[in-house]
């Protein structure tokens, strides 16, 4: 590993004249995918994963709050404080994506969000459409939101869009009739347990080897109990967020780790946008444990 400044490549002009993330740090030796100049540009050097991979991909402020609770719909802008360089990195990562995973309550609590490249960084949508061209991948990443009751709103525009819905048998009675025309129930199993070894073999299955995963912290949190998360890119927005009585959860819920089952992490990217700094974590193995499986987004 040795640390190195950023270089950019000659020839792209960053998406909406956004300024050039600076590189602090970078692992040698990562997958490169070979970005359009413009977004090599922007991003301050090139991206790649090697599939089949699940990132993740979350804002936190100092203090480490990811969600300032159900009271505030979208509160992932307001931690981030609608950053354009937090918004395109989310772009460029949902670009590289085959499909976006989601849970249930991460789709209540954004409404009007749909998970496309665009949506949050819309001046970048030509260079993320070449980008899609040449990995091969659809014209946009599937959404799929799991649920294990089948609670979601259906009137939600990112499911009138399509979307595929990981469920169980009982979640799948419950949406029975339901769900817009455009959507698909992704997995059914018996009872009330949905592990996300199945979601993600079922993507498997129909090509989708590059999932990312924006949430919420449940799902991360069940993601990690099954051992299934490759890599994590956290944005830390320079603000305090505090707590008080609320539910103001930080990245992962329903599991815990440390003292007994401690997930490392090693650190392969460092980017820095004033004082907003993008972290590229890979999860360090072997992690065997069989302990309690968490609990899943409802």
């Amino acid at each position: 590993m040795a640390e190195h400044t950023a270089t950019h490549p000659a020839g792209g002009t960053p998406p909406g004249s956004l300024e050039p993330l600076e590189l602090l740090y970078e692992e040698a030796g990562q997958p490169r995918f070979g970005l359009p100049p413009a977004l090599a540009t922007a991003y301050g050097g090139d991206l790649g994963f090697t599939p089949p991979c699940v990132y993740a991909n979350f804002v936190t402020s100092i203090d480490g709050v990811v969600a300032l609770g159900p009271e505030y719909p979208s509160s992932g802008s307001a931690i981030s404080g609608r950053e354009p360089a937090d918004r395109f990195v989310m772009g460029l990562l949902r670009a590289c994506a085959d499909a976006v995973l989601i849970g249930a309550g991460t789709l209540r609590a954004t409404p009007g969000h749909r998970w496309t490249p665009d949506h949050v960084c819309p001046q970048a949508a030509p260079d993320f459409a070449e980008l899609r061209r040449s990995l091969g991948r659809a014209t946009q990443p599937d959404l799929v939101v799991v649920t294990a009751s089948g609670d979601v709103p259906t009137e939600h525009p990112a499911l009138q869009s399509g979307a595929l819905v990981a469920t169980t048998v009982d979640g799948a009675r419950r949406l029975d009739g339901r769900l817009p025309a455009a959507c698909t129930i992704l997995t059914a199993v018996e009872g009330s347990t949905l592990r996300m070894a199945d979601v993600l073999a079922a993507l498997r299955a129909h090509g989708r080897t590059a999932v990312l995963t924006e949430g919420g912290p449940h799902l991360i949190g069940h993601l990690l109990g099954e051992d299934l998360l490759d890599e994590l890119f956290l944005t830390t927005s320079p603000v305090l967020a505090g707590r008080t009585d609320t539910s103001r959860p930080g990245l992962i819920e329903g599991l815990e780790l440390l003292p007994n089952r401690p997930a490392w992490m090693e650190l392969i990217s460092t980017r820095r946008r004033d004082s907003y700094l993008f972290l590229r974590y890979r999860l360090r193995p072997p992690r065997a444990h069989a302990g309690p499986e968490s609990a899943l987004p409802r």
